[in-house]
């Protein structure tokens, strides 16, 4: 399975389930209405500060915050993923596999929490992921630069694809010494039988014009193998007459090397990566590529709870697999839909889904209230990307400006790190958002003033409603300073009448 091809998956969606779909909201509340031993695969990578509000998102300077002040205690932790534990157990099959994915703050007491709630026996392996090089000063300890990975399975009888990876070259060099005529590496092994075969007793005379005897346990293979091999070059002659004849193993028809559970070969997300976006958690896609591969099967479903910025569905879009992503934030909803349509070349769209080719995103807020209710940041995050912009990095200094809008002319068309860092471009709008009932002269005033220092001559401000006082100024503006500022209401994004002031 290590060297399966990617393909999109192009299967029907699932009998039992609706698949290809990213639902916004509780995942308790959403497993919940899962059917009983649904899901093949299940990755979790659930943030510490786990609650409603889902309050860390684009490297916001909570997530910096130290562990007591993110989380009430680690047995609220606890308590938080327990029940969600519990369900994710309910719909996994008996053939499925469950990986939780996790730092050094809680590891032990979740490994605990997922023994009661698995099983034991039901513990296959803890994966040690570096996620990250050696640190500079870490004080009077050593440094945390690895992640747990909890592997457990639903039953005795779960899926399981070995996966390798290639031998280093100081492993080649050292174990691979042979240079076959026609130039292949090789190593040899002995065709000796491990146990008495006595119907393997038999003298062999090779192409080399020597007769050899077997061991006293016989040979490890039948006479029409070892003429095969003979005819196959692939016996190789000692030098004394006296040796054992022995069997080549070439390099290139090796799988390479089984993966155990200390990954170190694969790289976190830097800030080069052509994958990355800003998330502060996101994984690589290769981690959950291989834990898709090693777990599960085309047409199978994979189920990520946490789903954040959506690695994991696109690691099952890609090998073929069917998914199902979950998450609180309307705005990472929106970014891994985006990603989909980007990477993968997904439609978002309801008739492509019902014909096994698009995906959906459901729950997403649709109201005015609804859009009220969420955490400020969060709001400003789902009306940048509303609108096509990028939002800020940071909640800090951001000196008036919550996002940015790059014109189509500025974006380079090919896509990798070129696509993804747009800051040293200059052709770009800012975009203000404010949550409040009514946006008005003091908000306008602030904002003309961050336009003038990042000298831009359009920007676009959204709110819920404007005074009469802030549309009067942004007229006066325009008078004055020849700058644009476009007010844009809620409401208009949400009835997408949007189009010919964004143009």
């Amino acid at each position: 399975m290590a060297n399966e091809s990617p393909a999109k998956g192009t299967g029907k969606p699932s009998a039992m389930v609706d698949t290809r779909v990213i639902y916004c909201g509780d995942n308790l509340e959403q497993l919940r209405k899962l059917p009983d031993a649904c899901v093949d695969l299940i990755y979790i990578d659930p943030p510490f500060n786990s609650n409603r509000n889902y309050e860390v998102f684009w490297g916001e300077t909570k997530e910096k915050r130290a562990f007591e002040d993110r989380h009430a205690s680690t047995q609220a932790y606890v308590e938080f993923m327990r029940p969600r534990c519990v369900e994710m157990a309910r719909v996994l099959k008996k053939t499925g596999s469950f990986y939780y994915h996790c730092d050094w703050h809680a590891s032990h007491y979740v490994k605990v929490m997922l023994d009661q709630i698995l099983g034991e026996n039901n513990f296959q392996s803890e994966i040690i992921w570096k996620r990250t090089s050696s640190h500079g000063n870490v004080g009077r300890s050593f440094g945390n630069n690895t992640d747990s990975v909890f592997f457990y399975t639903g039953g005795t009888d779960y899926t399981w694809n070995q996966v390798f990876v290639p031998y280093s070259d100081k492993h080649v060099e050292r174990k691979f010494t042979g240079i076959d005529p026609s130039g292949r590496r090789y190593t040899t092994s002995d065709l000796r039988n491990p146990g008495i075969r006595p119907n393997l007793h038999y003298p062999y005379t090779a192409s080399d014009g020597i007769t050899y005897q077997p061991h006293p346990n016989g040979w490890a293979v039948s006479r029409e193998v070892m003429e095969r091999y003979d005819r196959e070059g692939r016996l190789y002659f000692p030098k004394s007459h006296n040796g054992r004849l022995r069997l080549k193993r070439f390099l290139d028809e090796t799988h390479g090397e089984r993966v155990q559970n200390l990954w170190d070969d694969i790289a976190p997300i830097n800030s080069q990566a052509d994958e990355r976006l800003g998330y502060p958690t996101q994984k690589p896609l290769a981690l959950l590529e291989r834990i898709v591969k090693a777990s599960s099967n085309r047409n199978d479903i994979v189920l990520d709870a946490f789903c954040g910025c959506g690695t994991a569905l696109v690691a099952a879009e890609t090998l073929g697999r069917q998914w199902i992503g979950i998450d609180i934030s309307p705005t990472a909803c929106r970014v891994m839909a985006k990603r989909l349509r980007d990477v993968c070349k997904l439609r978002e769209d309801d008739n492509y889904w019902r014909h096994g080719k698009g995906f959906l995103v459901r729950d997403l807020p649709r109201t005015e209230k609804q859009l009220r209710e969420i955490p400020p940041f969060e709001f400003e995050n789902w009306a940048v990307i509303a609108l096509g912009g990028i939002p800020n990095k940071t909640q800090v200094g951001d000196m008036g400006v919550d996002g940015r809008i790059y014109p189509l002319s500025a974006v380079p068309h090919e896509s990798g790190k070129a696509a993804g860092q747009l800051d040293f471009m200059d052709d770009w709008y800012p975009i203000q958002v404010k949550q409040g009932d009514k946006v008005g002269r003091p908000d306008i005033d602030k904002f003309e003033a961050a336009m003038i220092r990042a000298k831009r001559k359009k920007g676009f401000f959204v709110g819920f409603d404007f005074s009469n006082d802030a549309l009067a100024e942004i007229g006066a503006f325009f008078k004055a300073q020849h700058t644009v500022i476009v007010p844009l209401t809620v409401r208009e994004i949400l009835d997408e009448q949007i189009a010919q002031k964004l143009a």
